[in-house]
């Protein structure tokens, strides 16, 4: 009887072991895979055009990340519709970590208000990384129009109504809500133009197609400083490094007024947390460069690297924000 049995026991023991062997070669396989992230090129998609403020943080964050991960980044510009149709890519893109997005105030704390339809939501369908950088904006003029000053602006929009219009970037950025922020502080009506992204509202300003803007410094500060543009105000609570002699709204005539603009980079939601915490991780460590902080601060903008979780909270607080905000500027997009 033993004689009988012995070899299906034997049976059983070298399945048993090749069950555990082949289990281990899927766990390794799989840490293998995974610590191997990335394997091939990383799309990081701008919901701006290209030259905007968007742009020029995702271009310095994206060069330094991909020599990080020894694999490409490449920048995807997807404008449109306040930086909906960009993120709304983002967001349907596979959870895999290939496709990354650089996120706005606009796209991640104002357009869940602003707008009657959202093609995603910005909580559930995107996995925070770390918010990049905050900006100030700045308040710009073509230097045809007759004012230095914030009181002046508010003087000469009373005395011509309708002559100024200040552009944006899209109905719902940041620049957008700034302007409508001021016009609700100051009983002004300013006339909004929006534009696909900074740059061309930015070129059109040069060009005195639109006389005013609320843009973000990065994208402005390159003409301010050749004497293009007039800058009047920033719209942070104190002034900017990069602006030094340049006051604040609140100190120039509208006590209160701050509208900050922020950056942040995202995963698709539910990608892997391991990957997120790699790019997280990476992240931090390139806006820590001294090389990456200088340009930064030419550009006028600060680093804030953080946690995943940090970010997120933040987010929330940013959302409840600016729903006050569009609420009482009356700001709507269908």
């Amino acid at each position: 009887m033993s004689m009988t049995k012995q070899p299906s026991k034997v049976r059983r023991h070298l399945l048993a072991a090749g069950v555990a062997l082949a289990a281990g070669f899927t766990a390794i396989g799989g840490a293998h895979a995974q610590a191997a992230y990335p394997t091939k090129p990383i799309t990081l998609i701008v919901p701006f055009s290209a030259g905007g403020t968007t742009d020029i943080l995702a271009r310095i964050v994206g060069l330094e990340l991909g020599k990080a991960l020894g694999q490409p980044v490449v920048i995807d510009n997807r404008p449109g519709a306040g930086g909906n149709i960009g993120a709304s890519l983002a967001a349907k893109a596979p959870a895999d970590g290939y496709t990354l997005f650089m996120g706005t105030i606009g796209t991640h704390a104002i357009n869940q208000s602003l707008y009657s339809k959202m093609p995603f939501d910005p909580v559930k369908d995107f996995a925070p990384i770390t918010r990049v950088a905050m900006v100030p904006n700045v308040v710009v003029v073509n230097p045809k129009v007759p004012v230095n000053n914030i009181k002046e602006l508010i003087a000469y929009v009373k005395a011509n109504p309708d002559k100024l219009s200040f552009g944006s970037s899209g109905s719902g950025s940041s620049i957008h809500l700034s302007g409508e922020l001021f016009n609700m502080m100051t009983n002004l009506h300013i006339q909004h133009i929006p534009y696909k992204g900074s740059a061309p509202a930015v070129n059109d300003l040069l060009g005195n197609q639109i006389g005013l803007m609320f843009d973000n410094l990065p994208s402005s500060y390159p003409h301010v400083k050749a004497g293009k543009l007039r800058a009047i105000a920033v719209t942070s609570a104190k002034r900017s490094p990069a602006l030094p002699d340049v006051p604040t709204v609140a100190e120039a005539g509208v006590p209160g007024y701050e509208a900050t603009s922020w950056f942040a980079l995202y995963a698709t939601g539910g990608t892997p947390q391991a990957i997120v915490d790699r790019l997280n991780a990476e992240t931090v460590k390139i806006l820590a460069l001294p090389d990456v902080k200088k340009k930064l601060a030419e550009q006028g903008a600060e680093a804030n690297p953080e946690k995943p979780a940090q970010l997120a909270a933040f987010m929330k607080a940013e959302s409840a924000k600016w729903a006050k905000v569009v609420k009482a500027s009356g700001a709507t997009v269908d």
